[in-house]
């Protein structure tokens, strides 16, 4: 598992400049998506180190930076448009945290031990070349089955290619369903926000850490990651 020859990359709009985000790339094919009836051992490690420390687990300064990666133009990262790291480490405090399938659990278990938002894609849906930009206005998304949508004016969004144009199909806050993993999901494509200010190296070990987990824990027949120079 490395970061050469990754048939996966995401790309910066050049709208991002200076770019606020460091954005990890995950992928792995051949994964089993089973759904989950109780917290995988790896996670209810890391949700009784969070009960023990309490809000503290993630430091102060980790959050701080993190909502300004998000902050933006009209996009305010408070109430309901908090980053999705934050959502997590709020249900591990109280005793709520989502349990979905094996793939999202690895994503919501990485984001909630380092602090960094995450988003998880179907690759086959999402495809292979990501990348990120601010949301125009106008644009949204349904992120649930009920079919609420996220207004994405000015929100870091990941988006994917659909003909000529990069459509938003995720960020920090809530990912869109059309490209959700299900159950007939067999490979997925991750991406791990972290703040400009983070070190690539320690980007690279999340994002290890959760390439690791997508084969030990969801049977993944491949894995890799990539971050940007300097890792």
């Amino acid at each position: 598992m490395s970061e050469a020859g990754s048939p996966y990359s995401i790309g910066l709009d050049p709208g991002l400049s200076p770019p606020p985000v460091l954005p990890g790339l995950v992928w792995a094919e051949g994964v089993r998506v089973l759904p989950s009836a109780s917290p995988p051992p790896f996670l209810a490690d890391i949700l009784a180190r969070v009960r023990e420390a309490g809000e503290g687990f993630v430091p102060q300064a980790v959050r701080d930076e993190v909502r300004a990666m998000l902050r933006f133009g009209r996009y305010k990262p408070s109430g309901r448009g908090k980053p999705a790291s934050e959502f997590l480490l709020r249900a591990a405090l109280g005793g709520e945290f989502p349990l979905v399938n094996g793939p999202v659990d690895v994503n919501n278990a990485v984001s909630l031990e380092s602090g960094l938002p995450g988003s998880i894609f179907d690759a086959d849906l999402s495809g292979r070349d990501l990348q990120l930009r601010r949301g125009e206005p106008g644009e949204s998304y349904v992120f649930n089955p009920s079919g609420q949508a996220i207004d994405l004016e000015d929100l870091l969004v990941v988006c994917r290619r659909v003909g000529d144009v990069w459509q938003p199909c995720g960020n920090p806050v809530k990912d869109s369903m059309a490209t959700k993993i299900h159950a007939g999901t067999t490979n997925v494509v991750a991406v791990l926000y972290a703040p400009a200010s983070e070190s690539a190296s320690a980007l690279g070990r999340w994002c290890e850490r959760y390439a690791e987990l997508l084969s030990s824990h969801c049977g993944a027949k491949r894995a890799g990651f990539r971050v940007p120079d300097g890792a």
